[in-house]
């Protein structure tokens, strides 16, 4: 029974696999338009990957009940728990975004023979995911509240991207998606979310009382109208509302 936990942790890792798989699986293809031209595509197989990617933050929600159920939390868990995360919620999004920066470079002149390093950014990700669960690991403080944006947020935010790019017929959206700057920016701002000493809210309860669990109870209540309204696209604003909630309430 005290491996049960651990159990759900490596399947929270072996999601974040099959994630980076079907992402690495996908590449960039020219495709003939009818008009006789060509035009850049990615294969819809990517949407599997945010599947998985949301199939591990399932599970990486679950392998905590389970350990505080069965009252079989420990270090080893804890460290587990932690390299299953980097890998899902670090790499597998680190990966979609790298492929999202191949096809916005793609698009420039020349750009299917562009050198590698406009690409490498997305690389950061994975490491500002593996610096903040370290820094995590070792900060016992971090129960009830986070000093950063904790990983699994950030990795199933990147995880709707490519859903939301897909179900878009919006031409701006669009480009935003296929501008590398864009991505740039997000890979900056993300890397420094995760790494930062922001005070986070973390989606404990310590009781059941509303006064203690109010801002948990406004952010689900919010992200269940923002989900009804905008579908795919709701998931950046729960995230903004996660992230704003925690500093207007000034989360301890």
């Amino acid at each position: 029974m005290k491996q049960i936990p651990n159990i759900f942790t490596l399947l929270n890792l072996f999601f974040g696999c099959l994630a980076i798989i079907v992402i690495l699986q996908t590449g960039i293809v020219l495709v003939s338009t009818e008009a006789g031209g060509q035009m850049l595509n990615m294969p819809e197989k990517i949407f599997m990957a945010a599947l998985f990617i949301g199939l591990a933050g399932v599970v990486d929600f679950l392998d905590g009940f389970v350990a505080r159920l069965f009252d079989a939390q420990s270090a080893m868990g804890k460290e587990l728990d932690s390299l299953a995360d980097v890998v899902s919620f670090g790499v597998a999004p680190g990966m979609i975004i790298y492929q999202f920066l191949r096809l916005s470079v793609a698009r420039g002149e020349d750009g299917l023979d562009a050198s590698i390093v406009w690409l490498l950014p997305a690389l950061l990700l994975p490491c500002a995911a593996a610096w903040r669960l370290a820094k995590f690991n070792v900060d016992d403080t971090q129960r009830y509240s986070f000093r950063g944006v904790p990983t699994p947020a950030v990795g199933i935010l990147v995880a709707s991207f490519p859903l939301i790019f897909w179900h878009t017929v919006t031409p701006g959206i669009i480009d935003l998606f296929l501008n590398k700057w864009i991505w740039y920016g997000i890979v900056a701002l993300l890397s420094y979310l995760m790494i930062s000493d922001i005070p986070i809210m973390a989606m404990k309860f310590k009781d059941y009382t509303v006064k203690n669990n109010l801002p948990k109870l406004v952010l689900a209540g919010l992200s269940v109208l923002f989900i009804i309204v905008f579908k795919w696209a709701a998931v950046p604003l729960i995230f903004i509302t996660y992230i704003l909630l925690s500093l207007l309430l000034k989360i301890k």
